[in-house]
């Protein structure tokens, strides 16, 4: 069973994000692994990072993390697969974006095995308000570094929400 380790807030400045936009009727099985496959395929992430985006490295902690963002519930959910990239960053061709103004991640890290992390947002939802964070928006699932297996095959999975 997957377990909350760590909880925290990390300030961010206000950001761009590049990706592609999805709803319920792309899942397949119930999930949207078959859209993150595309990507890696298709190398989307590295059109994106054709882009500079250095500069969030001294701002933003994971600044190279790989995004699943989940906005809206019921006939206006929305999942979007991309990349947080500097604010003003030019869109390529064939993506969209949203932009976010300044503000702070609450983030749960979730620690388990792969099949085990995924759809824990509730769980990290109600950790974060236990913690004594006020959730004011989107959440998303941030894949850096620490998703590799580790020596007993688990993985660190970054569960976010816009908080104050």
């Amino acid at each position: 069973m997957a377990e909350i380790i760590k909880t925290y807030k990390q300030s961010v400045p206000a950001m761009r994000f590049i990706g592609k936009k999805y709803g319920d009727s792309d899942r397949v099985n119930g999930t949207f692994g078959t859209k993150w496959d595309e990507w890696y395929q298709n190398g989307w992430f590295e059109e994106i990072k054709k882009q500079p985006y250095e500069e969030l490295k001294d701002i933003y902690e994971d600044y190279e993390a790989e995004i699943g963002l989940v906005r809206g519930s019921g006939d206006s959910f929305e999942y979007w697969i991309g990349k947080f990239m500097p604010e003003n960053t030019v869109i390529p061709e064939g993506f969209k974006h949203i932009d976010f103004p300044k503000g702070n991640f609450g983030i749960c890290w979730l620690y388990g095995k792969e099949s085990e992390v995924f759809g824990q947002e509730v769980s990290c939802l109600e950790k974060l308000k236990e913690d004594g964070f006020v959730v004011v928006g989107d959440c998303f699932e941030r894949y850096c570094a620490r998703f590799a297996p580790d020596e007993k095959g688990n993985v660190t999975l970054d569960i976010c929400f816009y908080v104050k």
